[in-house]
């Protein structure tokens, strides 16, 4: 798979910036994980939900992968969403995680249909916490971990 120039080296960035003005503040997210099971944001509602849009081809979406993993096993009111950004094939995104584990839940998203209630992530990795009462905490893009995860979290 040929990667995009601009996904390349937005893929680098590492600011944390605020969510967009146009994106809902209650957001929903129905997708099916490549397990087959279905996902719903609105039901995860008194947890913090971690929404992370990646892909296998991001070097720093490939490294917070454990520390997002860890994060969730260690902390009893957090879940996770990893949504795989790209339009490779579901056996090749499977494959992938097989040699790269992790915690939580994986779907798929391509390119031409991101969910409708996120903003199109300009870099990779974009991740997104979810607040308990189901409201966008903060935006991060750029790779995120346990530390600025539980920061934004007030732990």
């Amino acid at each position: 798979m040929k990667i995009p120039s601009f996904m390349l080296a937005a893929c680098l960035l590492a600011a944390t910036v605020p969510a967009h003005a146009a994106m809902p503040a209650q957001p929903t997210l129905k997708v099916t994980t490549l397990d087959g099971k279905p996902f719903d944001l609105s039901a995860q509602r008194g947890h913090w939900v971690i929404v992370n849009f990646w892909a296998t081809w991001c070097v720093p979406c490939i490294k917070e992968m454990p520390d997002i993993s860890q994060f969730v096993t260690s902390h009893a009111d957090v879940r996770a969403i990893g949504l795989a950004y790209e339009d490779s094939d579901k056996a090749d995104i499977q494959a992938f995680l097989a040699k790269h584990p992790v915690s939580y839940p994986i779907a798929q998203v391509t390119l031409d249909s991101a969910p409708k209630d996120f903003d199109q992530p300009r870099g990779l990795p974009t991740t997104y916490l979810i607040g308990p009462d189901g409201r966008v905490a903060k935006r991060f893009v750029g790779p995120v971990t346990g530390q600025s995860l539980g920061a934004a979290m007030g732990l």
